[in-house]
């Protein structure tokens, strides 16, 4: 790990102040995916910025017809909020189903949304119900601000303030996840919506995307049986966790299991 200088502001704008002055530091929320890379010495920051403590950053409630989640709150109190229990009872499934008790308790929204990983949960309920994705700039939605792998429209010194769901009439999140990480082998959100079904994939490696043949199939009339819906096989990669074609096979297996879950 390189040497940095640690900064906790105890307020956003003195936050948004150190990140603009500093080009080089780096924004911390819960730090479970960036304290390893910094291990690693796979980067270099000048300085970390802490929002866990920010209390704009804070905070869980339903407004207009909405959950808010303030960005800076944990895994676990996501997971443990009556207003997500009783609004999106998979999201709070979701959130409880993440890493470890540690992870879930240093781990924040704000945090694994930002980070985009292609095997996190959090991702696929984004944009599996369209959230809006509030930052300290702007209020992106989920298709304009996940833009890839590990790869999100923030710019520099913009940092993600809380996310905004629409209440759908059901969801549900199904994971087949892998036993040592607990990260997705392949996770699946699927909801039903005003504007018909929607199916959220993450862990096929290249990035969250939505499969809209199974959508199509499903609102068209079709079974929750999507053994025979095509798949873009462009968005699956192969590690040592495994091939491609295994995460597509299991795509069709959690995509079933989620879509009985949802109803009709």
């Amino acid at each position: 790990m390189y040497d940095f200088t640690y900064s906790c502001p105890t307020s956003l704008s003195d936050a948004l102040l150190l990140l603009k002055h500093d080009e080089t530091a780096q924004p911390l929320s819960g730090g479970q995916t960036l304290m390893p890379v910094l291990r690693a010495r796979l980067a270099a920051p000048s300085q970390l910025v802490d929002l866990a403590r920010l209390p704009e950053l804070k905070g869980i409630k339903v407004e207009g017809g909405r959950l808010v989640i303030g960005g800076a709150e944990t895994h676990a109190a996501v997971a443990a909020s009556h207003l997500v229990q009783t609004a999106i009872p998979a999201l709070a499934s979701l959130a409880g189903g993440i890493g470890d008790v540690q992870v879930r308790h240093r781990g924040t929204i704000g945090g694994s949304v930002a980070n985009n990983d292609p095997a996190a949960c959090y991702p696929s309920a984004v944009l599996g119900l369209d959230a809006d994705v509030v930052t300290s700039k702007r209020c992106l939605s989920a298709n304009d601000f996940l833009t890839g792998m590990f790869s999100t429209a923030l710019e520099p010194g913009e940092i993600v303030t809380g996310l905004s769901f629409p209440v759908p009439s059901s969801s549900h999140y199904e994971k087949f996840k892998n036993p040592a990480s607990r990260f997705a082998l392949i996770g699946v959100f699927a909801a039903r919506t005003a504007q018909g079904t929607r199916i959220a994939i993450t862990g096929s490696g290249s990035g969250v995307f939505r499969w809209f043949e199974a959508e199509a199939h499903v609102d068209s009339g079709g079974s929750d049986n999507v053994s025979g819906i095509a798949l873009d096989d462009s968005h699956y990669t192969s590690d040592l966790h495994g091939s491609a074609e295994y995460r597509m096979h299991l795509t069709r297996i959690v995509t079933a299991r989620a879509l009985a879950h949802i109803g009709r």
